[in-house]
């Protein structure tokens, strides 16, 4: 998923519990949206730099569908602030889309509503199978041990993305590979009211993203393996702290970041005001804010060995957008073939091209446009380095609690107050006492 456009999910985290609990593991009540076997209502997040750009993309597609079947689809792009509420309320109603986009580490809470329709052997195959989605995608798109709630549509990993010509004249010669070389490139970078590096520290899910792979890299986690909360365990602390003390200790993030939340980071790099950005699949934002592709360079996130692929070596979480199907649509089978033509090879090709982003479709990465220089890091992050967020019900309210526990450190940290490894627990139990009871 998009992380700078999850900020939504921390104004609704009582809803989820309610929605879940309203549901009962069933499907709501009431008809589908759509009565007509030759309609169906489709809600598209956004992807694009703006709604219009989405709907330029996506309305030939659906045109082409219709002329292939026969099916109208009636097509609404929701912008992230809203998808969320849209979502919970539509499994709480009954009344919702067809077909609808999800972030996909929103795979496993909205899954608990007992709404959306499972991904069987029986309904992949009528896709074309299970198997033909890259495996790494596959993993977050439920809890393991279920079918899935949702299948992959985009796929989107971290990396680092550097200016070639700040690099080039504080005189470094190469992206850093290790967290130790970042932090010395950071400094040599922060001066003349330039800095090293930015970040969201005021957006959430962009913190949790981040400092769940720091946890990784530490070989640590957040919940237990049966699935229990464990957010002030050492290697989390230690996680929290080292990514916290790029602002607080390192001073390679400018204070203000601690209150950026809607890219405002991608503009700084952008502008030439920032060396180094961690983001997900950011070649469509970048150029959208007037950056050459000339002008920057991208790399593996660092890591803590400089290998990654192996153990530990975690340097992405499998970023992206699923998409799934309301268990009460009034048209199952329309609904069904939709999934099957935006899962196509071809489909894949020309919406992960106008994205920026990677097919999950492992047939469609084959195509040129996705073995550039740049495209190579995100699908070899994603096919040997990336991990899944938890797939856990109570996933979303973790990206909240911990997301504004890291949230509230970058504020101490811009405010010259201490980060140290007794306030970083003790943000972190606060965050677990404010998870819902199994």
């Amino acid at each position: 998923m998009r992380s700078i456009r999850a900020a939504a999910t921390g104004a609704v985290t009582l809803s989820l519990a309610l929605a879940a609990s309203a549901c009962g593991g069933g499907s709501p009540t009431g008809g589908g949206s759509s009565d007509s076997p030759k309609t169906l209502t489709y809600w598209a997040s956004n992807q694009g730099a703006s709604v219009e750009i989405d709907k330029k993309v996506l309305q030939p597609e659906l045109d082409k569908f219709e002329k292939q079947t026969g099916i109208e689809v009636k097509l609404e792009v929701v912008p992230w602030s809203d998808l969320l509420n849209r979502i919970l309320t539509a499994t709480t109603s009954g009344q919702g889309p067809d077909v609808l986009n999800i972030g996909n580490t929103w795979s496993a809470s909205l899954q608990a509503t007992g709404a959306l329709l499972p991904w069987d052997a029986e309904n992949f195959g009528k896709i074309g199978g299970k198997d033909r989605f890259v495996p790494s995608a596959l993993g977050s798109t439920g809890v393991r041990g279920q079918d899935p709630a949702a299948v992959p549509l985009y796929s989107m990993a971290y990396a680092l993305y550097y200016n070639k010509k700040m690099f080039a004249d504080a005189g470094i010669s190469k992206p850093p590979v290790t967290w130790d070389e970042l932090v010395a490139a950071g400094k040599k970078l922060s001066k003349n009211g330039k800095w090293g590096l930015g970040t969201e520290g005021s957006n959430p899910s962009e913190n949790i993203h981040h400092a769940y792979i720091f946890a990784k890299q530490h070989g640590a986690d957040f919940f237990t393996a049966d699935g229990k909360p464990d957010f002030t365990n050492a290697g989390a602390v230690t996680a929290v702290k080292d990514y916290v003390d790029l602002m607080a200790k390192d001073k390679i993030i400018a204070p203000g970041n601690a209150e950026y939340a809607q890219n405002q980071s991608v503009s700084d790099f952008a502008k030439g005001k920032t060396a180094m950005l961690l983001w997900q699949s950011a070649a469509a934002n970048l150029t959208s804010q007037g950056m050459d592709e000339d002008d920057y360079g991208i790399a593996p996130v660092p890591v803590r060995s400089g290998t990654p692929g192996g153990g530990a070596n975690v340097n992405s979480m499998v970023a992206g957008i699923n998409l799934a199907v309301f268990k009460n649509t009034g048209n199952l089978d329309g609904a069904t073939e939709f999934v099957k033509f935006m899962t196509s090879d071809e489909e894949q090709k020309i919406l992960n091209k106008a994205y920026s982003s990677i097919p999950p479709v492992a047939a469609a990465q084959s195509d040129p446009a996705f073995n550039t220089p740049a495209n190579a890091v995100l699908k070899d992050t994603l096919t040997k380095s990336a991990v899944a967020l938890p797939q856990v019900p109570a996933e979303s309210q973790f990206e909240t609690a911990v997301g504004t526990a890291i949230k509230e450190l970058y504020a101490d940290a811009a405010a010259g107050r201490a980060v140290t490894e007794a306030s970083v627990k003790a943000k972190l139990e606060k965050a677990q006492s404010q998870m819902p009871a199994a």
